[in-house]
């Protein structure tokens, strides 16, 4: 079975959830802010200066934001985005209008600890975009329990490529960096660094690229979860930024939220999300029952 680096324990991940919901709340609250003639820079400038506001000065990746048929990432190439070669992928011009749809994205660091999110929506109304968000939910069902059975990670990221083909949708999760559906997050040092490049924070990517050039080789396991052979081993426990993105007729949607995984389990971190709490305000899932 593969060794996870880092174990973590009930504090850190307590920690990594305070993180992940300040980044949904960051989300929510610029959400409410967005207005005909915003641009993507701009929002992502204001996710930016509200999450610097409440303490965070480190990052895995800075506020990305995408308006419109961005939102499905169309013509998108995500090895070309590496290095910021191809600036398709980061924040542009494009202004948002009514009945827009858009997509919301940060990964603040605090101290030792990190998150990355993903929130979707539309100004006004859009039934394509009410659509996805309601196909999303099937995903996280599925990834879980797969992860639970300790099916191989790459056999769980193509059952999410056949769900997506019975719902009629484009996994458009596979225009990320190495078409990945998911990546490692890791409890860092304490010293934060503030240090990015390429809109990337330094101390999370020298973690990621460690795990996938040292740790995971030598042990058998790929810090970047995707349908392809290097995925194809045993779920590694620790946590995992999953992001199933859906597209469909040039719309997109997208939650992004940490998955734990231990040796012999697999649960989400939080179950008080924003996407959550649609689904079960909108009857498509129980609420959840305080233990």
């Amino acid at each position: 079975m593969p060794a996870s680096p880092t174990p973590l324990s009930d504090h850190d991940l307590e920690q990594f959830r305070a993180v992940q919901r300040l980044a949904y709340q960051c989300a929510q609250c610029i959400a409410g802010e967005l207005k005909p003639g915003i641009s993507e820079k701009q929002a992502a400038t204001l996710m930016k200066t509200w999450l610097q506001d409440h303490g965070v000065h480190d990052w895995f990746h800075q506020p990305f934001a995408w308006f419109g048929p961005r939102t499905a990432f169309e013509g998108f190439d995500g090895l070309r985005h590496l290095g910021g070669f191809n600036l398709a992928f980061y924040p542009g011009k494009t202004v948002l209008e009514e009945g827009m749809p858009y997509i919301l994205d940060c990964a603040p660091t605090l101290g030792a600890y990190t998150a990355d999110i993903g929130y979707s929506g539309a100004l006004g109304e859009n039934l394509l975009v009410e659509r996805l968000l309601d196909d999303l939910m099937a995903h996280r069902e599925l990834i879980v329990e797969l992860v639970k059975q300790r099916r191989p990670l790459a056999k769980v990221s193509q059952a999410v490529d056949r769900l997506c083909a019975e719902q009629g949708t484009l996994p458009r999760h596979k225009a990320y960096p190495f078409e990945v559906l998911a990546h490692r997050v890791e409890k860092l040092g304490e010293r934060d660094s503030g240090l990015s490049i390429a809109r990337f924070g330094l101390r999370n990517i020298l973690t990621l690229t460690r795990n996938a050039l040292l740790t995971g080789r030598r042990d058998g396991w790929s810090p970047l979860w995707s349908s392809n052979s290097r995925s194809d081993h045993a779920p590694t426990p620790g946590l995992w930024a999953v992001e199933p993105h859906l597209g469909w007729r040039g719309v997109g949607a997208k939650f992004e939220e940490l998955l734990v995984v231990t040796a012999d389990d697999a649960y989400w971190l939080d179950d008080d999300l924003p996407h959550v709490r649609r689904w079960q305000q909108r009857g498509l899932c129980a609420p959840q029952v305080a233990a």
